[in-house]
């Protein structure tokens, strides 16, 4: 009996001391499994070379790009990083002019625009998010960037989408009117936006256009028949921790400059999401939530079919995780790295993982 009780202590001794190594590396990047066989619906790729949060996606000249991250006191990366399918392999860009987290994004002509998103207040000031009305093209070819207009307003966290010939920037979170804050703060009063700006890349000027009938930050914008689905976010602020996701899926006509009616909900509320769009079809995948009993990342894929006005239940992915990169190459969408924890814990897990669902695959 006793060498049998000496034995569970030594194994239990064991795992305490396994658990405190992977403990001690959890504030960077987890550990990756061993590539899974290519069976089924879902491929892992090349790891993402530096693993963080608050990254956006866009795809461009058959290539992915990432953009953006977050370090620890609310720092920003300003990382950019080029996928090659073919090559299956990461290189590193020309970083963003101005680091910046929660920037919308939108692809137009192969030229890849960034718009708004949160700076930092500098050294000596409390962290926050401080909303800046930058906008930038980045030339994907060129590796080079190039300063436009500023937005009319100062936002981040919106999103981008474009339609003939136009990007619309929709939403996002900012300072309370009459704020004497630099920044947001989850301690402080903020609002969620309605806001939608029209760029003119032609003439590079901006134009106001008819409010988002929701406000909301953190959700997705796409394009799809000319016309903009606003889908899920986050209300009442830019915080996970003081603010309520949506499942509400709203429509705008650039033609028309018109909301319609608000059309089916998304099956899962969320936010911090990653978007793309696929043969007619608004793909989302990811997020975060919290409430009183959990905080909690998602692991759910689901696509929203415009057309016909309902919504697809589609694999899950490998690993859960909000502020993932995600983007459409192909017959596949992929998604990059982010944190497989929910905000506001002081822990951060950042995953290396790349994934890839191979939309031929899915049953539509």
């Amino acid at each position: 009996m006793s060498g049998l009780l000496t034995g569970r202590r030594a194994a239990v001794v064991g795992g305490l001391a396994a658990l405190a190594v992977r403990r001690a590396g959890a504030g960077s990047a987890l550990a990756q499994p061993a590539p899974a066989p290519q069976a089924g619906p879902w491929q892992r790729l090349a790891p993402f070379p530096e693993p963080s949060e608050e990254l956006i996606g866009a795809a461009a000249n058959g290539r992915l790009y990432v953009f953006c991250g977050l370090a620890p006191g609310w720092r920003p990366q300003g990382l950019v990083y080029e996928y090659d399918p073919a090559a299956d392999a990461w290189t590193r860009r020309r970083p963003m002019p101005v680091p910046t987290h929660h920037v919308a994004f939108a692809v137009l002509n192969d030229r890849i625009y960034a718009f708004g998103g949160f700076t930092h207040p500098g050294e000596g000031r409390p962290p926050s998010w401080v909303p800046t009305d930058a906008a930038w093209e980045y030339d994907p070819r060129g590796d080079t960037w190039r300063a436009l207009a500023p937005m009319p307003s100062r936002r981040g966290a919106a999103a981008a989408a474009a339609v003939n010939g136009r990007l619309y920037v929709v939403g996002g979170a900012g300072l309370a009117p009459g704020s004497a804050e630099p920044g947001l703060r989850p301690d402080r009063p903020h609002r969620a936006l309605s806001t939608v700006e029209e760029y003119d890349p032609e003439a590079n000027a901006w134009r106001p256009r008819s409010p988002m009938p929701t406000p909301r930050n953190h959700h997705a914008a796409a394009a799809v028949g000319g016309r903009i689905y606003a889908i899920g976010g986050r209300l009442g602020g830019a915080f996970i921790t003081v603010a309520s996701n949506t499942d509400v899926v709203e429509e705008y006509d650039p033609a028309s400059d018109s909301w319609g009616a608000a059309r089916a909900r998304m099956p899962t509320p969320r936010s911090a999401f990653a978007a793309g769009v696929h043969g007619g079809r608004i793909l989302v995948a990811g997020g975060e939530v919290q409430d009183a009993r959990l905080m909690a990342t998602f692991r759910a894929v689901e696509a929203y079919e415009p057309a016909a006005n309902r919504w697809h239940v589609l694999p899950s992915m490998p690993v859960p995780r909000h502020g993932l990169a995600g983007a459409v190459l192909g017959d596949r969408l992929h998604l990059v790295s982010g944190d497989v924890q929910s905000a506001g814990t002081g822990v951060s897990v950042h995953t290396a993982a790349h994934d890839a669902l191979r939309l031929d695959m899915v049953a539509r």
